[in-house]
């Protein structure tokens, strides 16, 4: 059966997940570039706090955690979220997710949310932190013009699976398909531009008007450039996304390690709030 075969997909491929609290409702946690488990200083204090109200945090290890996101893709994490949630379903009766993403961690939740694939029907509520635009904030690095034409050229002679010059990205191996997607002016990872126009934001964000969302945005965010209004970007993000919820977290940084407190008090608002109200069984 379907059911069977998830479980056994996610289990062959080696994929790790950490759980804090044994309950039939998770909060999935998806981080950013080159994040790992407890990639932000909230998750310790949000997974006791989610405890209490009888919610798991499940950390995945994707293959896209720590070095691997150079070589990965949206694609690839959406598919190994899937089979997270499958596994969450058929192992432990989950009743219903919601997915919280942390900077490029948003990126695959929008992704996953198009996608349409079986599980994301589990998916009751989603939390976008630090939605920001890796595009944007690479700009303002001097190599990076020269680099995008590198990868555009290396993707027309069919080598987007090639990697990049070591330059390209100082930190981890990346391919030219995935340094273009993250740096070039609408790749596929270029959706919170402040400069993409009310319908380009719509056409990557207008899917997700029938999720429940909420938007955590950092106003002193240090990976959004000076030049960006931010107040101005949260609400056109909102917009597009369907009118969802906000929070701005004045003074709060990336990660919001100066804000933990806040941080765990808004996701846990928004989580009792959002618990599942039933869902679709995805094998119907």
């Amino acid at each position: 059966s379907l059911r069977s075969r998830l479980c056994d997909n996610f289990t062959s491929l080696f994929q790790v997940a950490f759980r804090t609290g044994d309950f039939t409702r998770q909060v999935i946690f998806i981080g950013g570039l080159a994040d790992g488990l407890l990639a932000t200083d909230y998750l310790e204090p949000l997974s006791l706090a989610l405890e209490v109200e009888k919610w798991s945090l499940v950390q995945p290890l994707l293959s896209s955690s720590y070095t691997g996101y150079g070589i990965s893709s949206l694609e690839q994490d959406a598919l190994e979220l899937d089979q997270l949630i499958g596994y969450l379903i058929n192992k432990d009766n989950s009743e219903g997710v919601i997915l919280l993403g942390h900077s490029t961690g948003c990126q695959d939740i929008i992704h996953y949310m198009q996608t349409n694939f079986a599980c994301s029907k589990a998916v009751s509520g989603v939390i976008l932190q630090a939605p920001v635009s890796d595009r944007e904030y690479r700009a303002t690095l001097p190599e990076t013009g020269e680099m995008i034409d590198l990868a555009a050229k290396m993707i027309s002679a069919g080598r987007g699976m090639d990697l990049m010059p070591r330059e390209a990205n100082s930190d981890a191996p990346i391919t030219a398909y995935r340094f273009h997607s993250l740096c070039a002016y609408m790749g596929d990872d270029d959706m919170f531009s402040s400069d993409l126009s009310e319908d380009q934001l719509k056409q990557r964000l207008g899917h997700m008007s029938t999720t429940q969302c909420l938007v955590i945005f950092s106003m002193a965010d240090e990976y959004v450039p000076e030049y960006v209004d931010k107040k101005a970007l949260v609400d056109r993000l909102c917009r597009a996304l369907g009118d969802s919820e906000k929070v701005e977290i004045k003074w709060g940084n990336h990660a919001l390690s100066n804000r933990v407190q806040e941080a765990v008090e808004v996701i846990v608002d928004f989580v009792k709030r959002e618990g599942p109200k039933g869902w679709d069984d995805p094998w119907s």
